[in-house]
């Protein structure tokens, strides 16, 4: 399959891309925005729940250890965890090297349907995290 594009940005610095599939609910893929992964710098670990863990939306799901600073993951939805992306067991520095792409984190059934609520455009995220620099970002138009 290939990588879906970044639907929404979280204040807790996760992005969501909603995966293609059909019935009432949706199932997202969640990780790390670029902004996240080059404050933390090098990731060298990361403790991520199993298939069938459930997350709260903003509250702590896991972590991720780099070579500076050990961070909590704070979940930008609420649902069940259906995959974990098990290339990142050997190589955790996906997440600095494609955070929006390869170095996804976790697929979650949502509780709801539709939108994760609280979700930023590209540019609103843009704006929330201005001033603070974000090396290789993509530049979305604003939404």
């Amino acid at each position: 399959m290939s990588a879906p594009e970044p639907h929404g940005w979280s204040l807790e610095h996760h992005w969501v891309a909603r995966l293609p599939g059909e019935g009432s609910g949706a199932r997202w893929r969640i990780g790390l925005s670029s902004f996240a992964q080059a404050h933390l710098g090098e990731v060298v670990a990361l403790t991520l729940p199993a298939p069938g863990a459930r997350l709260v939306a903003g509250r702590a799901y896991g972590e991720a250890e780099s070579t500076i600073t050990v961070a909590d993951l704070f979940a930008p939805l609420s649902g069940t965890v259906t995959a974990r992306n098990t290339a990142l067991t050997g190589s955790p520095e996906l997440v600095n090297a494609d955070p929006e792409r390869e170095g996804w984190l976790l697929e979650v059934d949502a509780e709801t349907a539709g939108e994760p609520p609280g979700l930023l455009s590209a540019g609103g995220y843009r704006r929330a995290t201005q001033g603070s620099e974000e090396p290789g970002a993509r530049r979305a138009d604003d939404d």
